[in-house]
């Protein structure tokens, strides 16, 4: 399901059969799961802020959760938890890597 040299998966909300996923907050329900396992471990607190290993965005507007593979590489059972919460059921998983907005550049100044 995921070759072992992608940077990242994407679960998207939309099933092998084109059906939007139920509920409408699964990613941000289960990215908050995937909390406590971050670089460094679990601290006080980290349960208010996602992961930077498994993140919740809207990409195309679908839903969708971004696993880093540091997560399998930190906590392999974490990670074979999302990639079966994906399997079982039946998501669409792209591999990729998520490449960062280019930053704002100011305009060039005036002669």
């Amino acid at each position: 399901m995921v070759s072992p040299t992608s940077k990242e998966i994407f679960i998207q909300g939309v099933t092998q059969d084109g059906k939007t996923f139920r509920p409408s907050d699964w990613a941000e329900r289960l990215a908050g799961v995937m909390s406590s396992f971050r670089p460094g471990g679990a601290r006080p607190g980290s349960h208010l802020s996602y992961s930077p290993w498994c993140i919740p965005t809207t990409l195309n507007g679908i839903k969708c959760v971004v696993v880093h593979r540091d997560l399998r590489d930190h906590e392999p059972m974490a990670w074979d938890f999302v990639v079966n919460f994906a399997r079982d059921n039946n998501l669409q998983v792209a591999e990729a890597c998520l490449v960062p907005d280019a930053p704002v550049l100011p305009p060039p100044a005036k002669p």
